[in-house]
């Protein structure tokens, strides 16, 4: 499995392409064979997978139960606008517009990866959502975190 690192500045053209920038796409060697995915994230921003990771993704939302109406509303709100991305000769990808509508996208981006994702924001709301970070963020890992490898039969 992948795990993307970096946080990049970049802008979007007229058209609405972006740049990949050259030191995330080293982290992408395949890119041009496997492609990219790219949907709604759960916050108001997109989230890019490699194909092979979004294919993951898609094994697990087959085996939930489709006669649940839960199940079948995530499943369709989770994929709603999931597109295939590919990379053009300048190493731009075309964002589509609905997607850039729904993250309130303009021109100015921030990319941040995340593990084994990386996600798409407008720049302004990014730092909206970081500037909340939690004045106690040693509590927050502690919860998150704190049991993490922690054997649940002691």
């Amino acid at each position: 499995m992948s795990h993307f690192l970096g946080e990049f500045d970049c802008k979007l053209d007229a058209k609405g392409r972006m740049m990949i920038p050259s030191s995330l796409k080293k982290q992408l060697p395949k890119i041009e064979q496997e492609g990219l995915v790219i949907n709604r994230g759960f916050e108001k921003h997109l989230v890019c997978y490699t194909k092979k990771e979004w294919d993951k993704i898609v094994d697990e939302l087959s085996k939930l139960n489709p006669y649940e109406k839960r199940t079948r509303e995530f499943i369709r709100y989770f994929t709603r606008g999931a597109t295939e991305l590919t990379l053009d000769s300048a190493n731009r990808v075309l964002l589509p517009k609905i997607l850039l509508e729904y993250a309130d996208i303009q021109a100015d981006v921030v990319i941040s990866c995340q593990l084994n994702r990386i996600e798409i924001w407008a720049k302004d709301v990014y730092e909206t959502q970081m500037d909340n970070e939690p004045k106690n963020f040693a509590k927050l890992a502690e919860e998150v975190m704190g049991h993490a490898g922690r054997r649940t039969d002691d």
